[in-house]
């Protein structure tokens, strides 16, 4: 990869396998400005109610499952998109072997 330019992924889907029990994740790029990660959880795994500073963008790549979005829930498949603002609470439940990509996207301040 020249320079850190770029980042090429050839298949998103190929970057690792979906666990059977538990789940990963893999960051294919972070800067001050950017956390690309790409996350696999099996069946029935769950990421607990947490909240993040940054503006995110989930793209669901794999699989089924439900997401909490603040008091609300979502269910969830390949080719679902999510925005959430800064410090919304959200929650993972994975139904099926599930995969997805996080884009975290720090604000920078605003020029005046």
């Amino acid at each position: 990869m020249p320079d850190n330019d770029y980042t090429f992924v050839p298949d998103l889907l190929r970057e690792f396998a979906i666990p059977e029990k538990g789940s990963v994740s893999r960051v294919l790029h972070k800067d001050d400005r950017l956390n690309i990660t790409l996350f696999g959880f099996s069946a029935a795994q769950e990421l607990s109610t947490h909240s993040a500073p940054t503006p995110a963008l989930i793209y669901v790549l794999e699989g089924e499952a439900e997401i909490d979005l603040g008091s609300d829930t979502v269910q969830v498949k390949a080719g679902s998109f999510i925005r959430m603002a800064p410090l919304l609470s959200h929650a993972v439940r994975a139904k099926t072997p599930f995969r997805m990509l996080l884009v975290q996207v720090k604000e920078s301040p605003r020029q005046k």
